[in-house]
């Protein structure tokens, strides 16, 4: 019976989350409330508050959880959360690996992209989210540097900016593919970030 209990409230939070970003979304942040996400739920705004205790407390499980699941993200003792195939990928080094991750996340941006996006909307009306998604990317670029430093390259100084420079291109790319006409396919867009990404991490 606990057991049905916790599936169940599993369940109902898992519903929150995903309705709220569904709403998020459509109607965007700002005009999304409590009592929108919680019927859209099928449960009551009593319920929503039991889970989260408000519309920012959900925003950042959105980022804390299902970001980072789609990143394959995990916790990290060093810095909140990691990315092993993303250190793995920058101590490789080789274009084929560096293509090969870059490939695999942009498989992933319709899933990344709007909970980024959203985040963003999210800190323009609630001062606490100011840096929520900032400090997400930071934990990325800390990865490349973990990466950087467990290959030996580049000195300790740069390494972290070259993770700041690597993390902004993809960020940017990723943000704007769908709507940007660059007048490049998907794979050379791969191609050039690829090459980038290789300049500037080994």
């Amino acid at each position: 019976m606990a057991n049905l209990r916790e599936a169940q409230k599993q369940m109902t939070r898992r519903l929150l989350l995903e309705s709220g970003l569904e709403l998020f979304k459509t109607k965007g942040y700002a005009a999304t409330t409590v009592d929108d996400i919680a019927t859209a739920a099928g449960t009551t705004r009593v319920t929503f508050y039991a889970y989260f205790p408000s519309r920012g407390d959900l925003m950042k499980a959105l980022i804390d959880e299902q970001l980072n699941e789609a990143l394959q993200r995990v916790r990290s003792h060093e810095h909140g959360s990691t990315a092993q195939d993303l250190v793995a990928t920058v101590v490789d080094g080789t274009p084929e690996a560096i293509k090969a991750w870059l490939r695999r996340t942009a498989d992933n941006w319709p899933a990344i992209r709007p909970i980024i996006r959203i985040g963003r909307d999210a800190a323009v009306i609630e001062p606490e989210l100011a840096d929520l998604v900032e400090r997400w990317l930071e934990e990325a670029i800390s990865d490349i540097e973990d990466g950087l430093t467990a290959a030996g390259r580049f000195e300790p100084h740069q390494r972290h900016f070259r993770g700041v420079l690597a993390m902004a291109q993809l960020d940017f790319v990723a943000q704007n593919w769908r709507r940007a006409d660059w007048k490049i396919t998907h794979e050379q867009m791969l191609d050039e970030l690829s090459v980038s990404w290789v300049d500037l991490l080994t």
